[in-house]
């Protein structure tokens, strides 16, 4: 996204209010009922609408298509009892589902201008949520289980005026329901996971960027073509779009299953991760890392291919971002300096690969980010 958009960005305190109460007669909608909660963008923020279908008390489809004049940074305090599966058809990155819980804390995002946003969302929610939830972290690999368990135990610990003792729960299960729906008043609705978490935990946190991130195949695709065409209306609508939407959500859980790799593969994955994590600013090159983690080069890129669909170059890169999302919320340092701590010789060159991540300049977003997380 050029500069210009960029520089015009707005921003707002929750998402519904950049956006206008609509009709379920909108001749935009693919399909409405009298029931469903429909928004439109107004004119002067762009054009489209987001549309929510009430399928029964713990789960909802929504249908999004907008497009924005220009970006938006919006702040949302989202409910802990919501669990997202996110199949993007158009947008940052269409072709993939992600997934999303939702755990009572306060969101800073960027919407981006100039770019169609269009997919398809499943929400669950109390009672069910906890059941996929758990069905999810299961099928992860042992390192991001890890790390799942013990950003539920910091949040606990936080919850709980910073108890030095983890809690007792041995599941993320147990973990889940020990943070009430109501995020304790507004404790947790204005806190930003930045502030929970210390920093080496954060930057593990970044191996979700890449298992929460899946193709859509094709068998999910026909699904979505079935959900954005359904010919029926009423009672039969919604026990159509029901059936679709745990279809969809049962493809998603198969989809999280990692290719079997041999143990000394995944833990040499795993220690060549925590190299790059630990040498943002200066990392070894492929050869060196590979030799540090007792193999070859041809051997860890397939690994890591295997793991996380991507180099080790890339995940290093996705690394340095984050740390640097980090610094650029929770510290007092320039965005020359962010650069320099995370491996960045050229602003230019950081604040580039930073737009392309986030869809807004560092600069604009450290503005921003930190006046909405005060």
């Amino acid at each position: 996204m050029g500069a210009q958009a960029t520089s015009s960005t707005s921003s707002s305190s929750k998402w519904p209010d950049w956006l206008l109460p609509g009709s379920p007669s909108d001749s935009r909608l693919l399909h409405s009922d009298a029931s469903d909660l429909v928004w439109v963008c107004p004119d002067h923020i762009g054009q489209g609408y987001v549309q929510e279908i009430f399928l029964q008390d713990d789960l909802s489809l929504f249908i999004l298509d907008y497009t924005l004049h220009d970006s938006v940074i919006v702040t949302t305090a989202r409910q802990s009892d919501r669990l997202e599966f996110e199949f993007q058809l158009a947008g940052k990155r269409p072709g993939y589902s992600f997934f999303e819980p939702h755990l009572g804390l306060k969101n800073i995002g960027v919407k981006p201008g100039q770019r169609r946003c269009f997919k398809v969302e499943v929400i669950l929610k109390r009672p069910t949520l906890t059941t996929y939830f758990q069905a999810y972290i299961e099928r992860l690999l042992p390192q991001a289980q890890d790390v799942a368990k013990r950003v539920m135990q910091s949040m606990y610990q936080y919850l709980n005026s910073g108890l030095a003792i983890a809690p007792t729960a041995e599941t993320i299960d147990q973990l889940l329901q020990s943070i009430p729906a109501s995020g304790y008043g507004n404790f947790l609705a204005n806190s930003v996971i930045e502030q929970i978490l210390p920093a080496p935990l954060y930057a593990e946190t970044v191996v979700f960027n890449y298992a929460n991130r899946r193709p859509i195949t094709p068998k999910m695709k026909q699904l979505l073509g079935h959900v954005l065409s359904c010919p029926y209306q009423g009672v039969t609508r919604r026990q159509y779009l029901k059936r679709l939407a745990l279809e969809l959500v049962t493809l998603r859980l198969a989809a999280t299953v990692q290719l079997p790799l041999p143990q000394d593969d995944l833990d040499c994955v795993e220690q060549a991760t925590a190299i790059l994590r630990n040498q943002l600013a200066h990392p070894p090159t492929i050869e060196s890392l590979a030799r540090q983690v007792y193999t070859n080069r041809l051997k860890l890129n397939q690994s890591f291919h295997r793991v996380y669909g991507t180099t080790p170059f890339n995940y290093l890169r996705e690394c340095r971002l984050t740390r640097a999302h980090y610094l650029l919320m929770t510290s007092d340092l320039s965005v020359s300096e962010v650069a320099i701590a995370v491996g960045y010789t050229c602003r230019s060159k950081f604040a580039t690969a930073f737009r392309q991540w986030r869809g807004i300049n560092p600069k604009a977003y450290q503005m921003q980010a930190l006046r909405q997380a005060s």
